[in-house]
């Protein structure tokens, strides 16, 4: 069984067929057996639409979990283990959200499908 996590904009890409999902990212995604997306992904584009900074997630927002249930996905876990290795991990990037999937990727030995090169060299990321 395969399984993938997917960062917050890979996720978001995927709602609308967006041509900047790159043809790894795809063919990873079909072939998983379980592609999963971290509750902070919800929590990231909540507050990313109330900011103002993602308008075209606007319509979407208010049915994030139905949405990601007719994809066939899957909420991953988010324990109190995942936040601590989150805290402690020895990673110059502070970026709360990509240290929260960081740890959620390790602790499940799933890759990360993200375009974000800040990743390379802590999990394995697929793009």
């Amino acid at each position: 069984m395969t399984a993938v996590l997917l960062d917050t904009h890979a996720w978001a890409w995927t709602l609308g067929d967006d041509p900047r999902l790159s043809a790894a990212a795809v063919a990873a995604i079909r072939a998983a057996d379980t592609v999963l997306v971290s509750p902070v992904s919800f929590f990231e584009i909540a507050q990313e639409v109330r900011l103002g900074k993602w308008p075209e997630m606007e319509p979407h927002v208010r049915r994030l979990p139905a949405l990601l249930r007719e994809q066939g996905g899957s909420v991953a876990g988010l324990d109190p283990a995942h936040c601590v290795a989150a805290g402690m991990m020895p990673w110059a990037h502070r970026d709360p959200f990509d240290r929260l999937l960081a740890a959620t990727a390790i602790s499940l030995g799933l890759p990360l499908v993200s375009a974000d090169m800040v990743f390379d060299g802590i999990v394995t990321r697929v793009w």
